[in-house]
């Protein structure tokens, strides 16, 4: 098995006539003759022996570097046409052959193709030019090969002058799709495209994104590694480096390219997997001198080598590491390797490429696989001439076998057969064993509609000449201490993915991802890719998800945003979170203390409304209104204490509407009444006539009462119809939702609170002007105090319920609706119930009286002094009337002249004590 390791670059260089070319029919490698003759284009040789002399002169040169697999693909042309000839798909047609060894030279492929457009039947081998090759009859009718891309790039233009057919076994190249530049171009294998697309899924599948790719300077290694880059990026992989190799070994900076190749790889530690697009005799020499430096890589092998086995039977191999690789698809080959047992039966006459591998074996015989190589390398020409004449023929067999790479073996099968039944098409209604029976380009047509049967399944080229087979995985395992090539699975084109025979497969395939290949390091779930200043998105920071967005993958590019209405997430984050639903609960510490001051509220009305009830008939109640009035004012005040309520607990549509009209109009209703109570006190105690009239037109208790209530009543009921209160979810706090009442409209909300206050203004006005009243009856002084703590405590709560937020907004309501209503209670109906309890003595009618009694007194005598203060401006008779008047103490009657505020001078008296209280007793009355 290893002696077909180095059998393959095999090094022949002679002299002989056998192997020189002194004229054309020593160019042809090999030949039968035919009825219709088939062309057929391979790369025996690796490469062109370049000429020593000086000038060079244009003379075909000798070839080098004996491949034993591209030999093998000739060996398999000539059995299929054999097959073919000893079947009945051709009756009566035989089929013949012409095969050139293009030795990988593109000048060398082009004299061939040249031969093959000479005219059928020409002594001289000469190409006419004409106009119109429509009814040109050539050499050859088809052609199979080449071997390599650049090759049948260039052969195919020169052949689609005549269109005459050229079938590829080998050929992936892309650009060889396109039928507008090669119309007369078919192959058997699929395009590159699908090569390095099934390559890039692989790569990526694996997790690897940083690699690096080698390929040969040449138009098939370009074409390939674009078409790679293509779908690297596709994949989101990055190619870490790209080297290029001289396409032929006779460069002199192969060498150099080489050794650079090499150290960038050992240069680059992160990248572990490398891309491979050349030939097997560049792999070879690449790997020769990537053993010496001890590179141990993940090789992505492409067609051309993956299954060589002249490269997995290198010595050392296994210390590369892993070669993946992808071959196509093979059928069943077996009547081939049966045509191989029996090949030493076969004549050499007509065929140069079996006698030169008869040559090499006989030659180095006696030497074992691994130094095949370094002993063809080291004959010299008349050494290797002088050892053929000395040596007998030495047949390996089962030698061939070993080395069949049978992906390829396959493919020129199916390339000759596919030929066979285009010309079976065309020698339907003609006699074909005249070779103007049909034309190239007739037949060119007639490929494009072949089917053909392999397998039991039908294959045919589609519109670009292709034929879409399946590739093989293969991976190169160490089994008994020897490298063998193993089928790991299968890609199917078409649907894009891998499929594998059994899980022992998949998992080798799975085990392939234990192998890391990355610019940077996995960004962990909760965390995103952040590029950095290198070109390649392939290298990145790995940095946290902002709050409010996370990453449930690896090495995501971007975060996603959570729903921020309903879910949150922290910094590096995985999820998202759903948020909380907050509101001011009945269970909250806050909420119970407000409702147990409330309660303690309610509580102090229902006392209040007990004392008042058992003391209905003392003067203190007499004079707060009644029992009537003072029970309105207690039930406007519990309303206010429950409308509380409704500021708790999850928020409801009904709540919302009901908590701010429930205390809008109980407030308007409180301060209805106190205003009422105002008016009378000030309307019993004012001495001022134009006050006294304008408080009786005013004072109308009920009509009051129920116009100032009913207009806070018109203005929730527009509010509640035209811009009502709802529930509203509150979405500024992060991670919580807060559940509010949206009072509809701001407008409404302070035109009601506006009213409220407007109300306690007028009130606080008018209990301002009687704040002087009787000391143990000043109503007027603590309901002014009532309203002052009213309106302190609304001025505060606007800017505090402008910059509050949460779930706590609605209690700073609370607060203020509580400040506001136990200030007007306190103020209101505590002093009363104080001296109801505490000062009963005062709670008397003779006290009541007296009281009245001696503010009435002081009263009186305030207006006369203000009133002669008046008259002393007047003439001075009247000023000598009014100090006499001032004087005399007991003039008769107590007559005494003076005028009243606002009315003419007149004859004054001073009133008696009787009078006085008189006059108590109809303010005690009034009030």
């Amino acid at each position: 098995m290893a002696f077909v390791s180095f059998l393959i670059p095999c090094f022949v260089i002679s002299t002989d006539i056998a192997f020189s070319c002194q004229n054309t029919d020593d160019f042809v490698g090999a030949s039968s003759p035919g009825d219709i003759v088939i062309g057929g284009l391979f790369a025996v040789h690796s490469e062109m022996l370049r000429p020593e002399e000086y000038p060079i002169k244009p003379v075909i040169q000798n070839c080098a570097g004996f491949e034993i697999q591209i030999f093998l693909q000739t060996l398999a042309m000539i059995h299929a046409i054999e097959m073919i000839n000893n079947s009945t798909l051709l009756s009566g047609v035989t089929l013949g052959y012409e095969i050139y060894d293009t030795c990988a030279e593109v000048t060398k492929a082009m004299a061939s193709a040249l031969r093959f457009l000479a005219k059928f039947n020409s002594s001289e081998d000469v190409v006419e030019f004409k106009c119109n090759y429509s009814d040109y009859v050539p050499r050859i009718k088809a052609l199979t090969g080449a071997s390599y891309s650049e090759v049948s790039m260039a052969v195919s233009r020169l052949l689609a002058l005549q269109l005459i057919p050229q079938v590829s076994p080998a050929s992936s190249a892309e650009i060889l799709s396109d039928k507008i530049r090669f119309p007369s171009f078919f192959r058997t294998i699929p395009s590159d495209f699908h090569q390095t697309r099934a390559m890039a899924h692989l790569i990526c599948e694996s997790g690897w994104n940083w690699i690096g790719v080698i390929a040969t300077d040449d138009d098939n290694g370009r074409f390939a590694l674009e078409s790679f880059g293509v779908q690297a990026m596709a994949n989101n992989v990055c190619i870490a480096f790209k080297e290029m190799l001289p396409a032929y070994l006779s460069d002199n900076s192969f060498h150099t390219k080489v050794d650079h190749a090499v150290e960038k790889i050992v240069k680059e530690t992160r990248v572990n997997v490398i891309v491979v697009f050349m030939r097997q005799f560049h792999v070879l020499k690449l790997f020769k001198k990537a053993i010496e430096r001890n590179v141990n890589k993940i090789w992505i092998a492409s067609d051309n080598w993956s299954a060589a086995v002249k490269i997995s039977t290198i010595p050392n191999i296994r210390q590369l590491g892993t070669v993946v690789g992808f071959g196509f698809k093979s059928g069943d080959i077996s009547t081939f390797q049966d045509f191989l047992r029996n090949l030493h039966e076969k004549p050499t006459d007509n065929n140069k490429f079996l006698r030169e591998y008869i040559m090499l074996l006989s030659v180095c015989a006696h030497l074992e696989y691994h130094d095949f190589q370094m002993c063809v390398s080291n004959q010299s020409q008349d050494d290797l001439l002088q050892n053929v004449e000395n040596k007998h023929q030495i047949w390996r067999h089962g030698f061939l076998n070993a080395n069949i790479e049978s992906g390829f073996i396959h493919s020129t099968i199916i390339a000759v057969y596919a030929i066979a039944h285009a010309i079976k098409g065309q020698c339907k209604d003609r006699n074909c064993k005249d070779p103007s029976a049909f034309t190239p380009w007739e037949l060119l047509e007639e490929l494009k509609k072949v089917t053909v049967i392999d397998d039991d399944k039908e294959i045919k080229f589609d519109s670009n000449g292709d034929m879409s087979t399946s590739y093989d995985v293969l991976l190169w395992k160490e089994i008994d201490g020897h490298m063998e090539i193993t089928t790991m699975a299968e890609y199917d084109p078409e649907k894009g993915h891998f499929i594998f025979e059994d899980e022992e497969k998949k998992k080798e395939f799975l085990n392939l991802k234990k192998i890391q290949s990355t610019c940077s390091q996995h960004c962990r779930p909760g965390q995103v890719k952040k590029v950095t200043e290198s070109p390649h998105t392939c290298c990145y920071e790995c940095v946290y998800c902002p709050e409010n967005h996370y990453s449930n993958q690896t090495d995501m590019d971007y975060c996603y945003r959570c729903n921020n209405k309903t879910y949150w997430a922290p910094v590096n984050s995985t999820t998202c979170y759903r948020k909380t639903i907050h509101f001011l609960a009945w269970t909250d510490w806050f909420a119970i203390f407000l409702l147990l001051l409330s309660a303690f509220g309610v509580v102090l009305v229902l006392s209040i409304s007990v004392i008042f009830t058992k003391n209905l008939n003392t003067p203190v109640v007499k004079a707060s209104g009644g029992l009537s009035v003072c029970y309105i004012i207690l039930f406007s005040h519990f309303l206010i204490f429950l409308s509380t309520i409704f500021f708790i607990d999850e928020p409801t549509e009904f709540k919302c509407k009901t908590r701010q009209a429930l205390f809008g109009i109980s407030f308007a209703l409180c301060i209805s009444c106190i205003l009422v109570k105002s008016l009378k006190i000030l309307l019993a105690f004012s001495f001022d006539p134009k006050l006294q009239n304008f408080l009786k037109c005013v004072y109308k208790p009920i009509p009051t009462v129920v116009t100032c209530t009913g207009i806070q009543v018109i203005i929730c009921t527009f509010w509640l119809i035209f811009r009502t209160p709802f529930v509203k979810q509150n979405f500024s706090i992060p991670r919580a939702i807060i559940l509010e009442c949206n009072e509809g409209s701001i407008v409404a909300f302070g035109i009601m609170l506006s009213y409220i206050a407007a109300l306690a203004f007028i009130c606080f006005i008018f209990a301002f002007k009687g704040r002087k009243l009787p000391e143990n009856y000043n109503e007027a002084k603590f309901i002014t105090f009532g309203m002052l703590i009213y309106f302190i405590a609304w001025i505060v709560f606007i800017p505090v319920y402008a910059t509050t937020f949460g779930k706590y907004l609605p209690a700073v309501e609370i607060i203020v609706v509580l400040i506001s209503n136990y200030g007007i209670l306190c103020c209101t109906f505590l002093p009363k119930c104080y001296i109801i309890i505490y000062k009963q003595e005062t709670n008397t009618k003779s006290a009541f009286l007296k009281m009245i009694y001696t503010y009435s007194s002081k009263s009186a005598g305030s207006i006369a002094v203000s009133q002669i203060s008046l008259d002393s401006k007047s003439s001075s008779s009247r000023a000598t009337i009014s100090e006499s008047c001032k004087s005399e103490k007991n003039s008769v009657n107590g007559n005494c002249h003076f005028q009243a505020p606002g009315q003419t001078l007149r004859k004054g008296k001073v009133l008696p004590k009787n009078t006085t209280r008189t006059m108590a007793r109809k303010r005690l009355s009034s009030i």
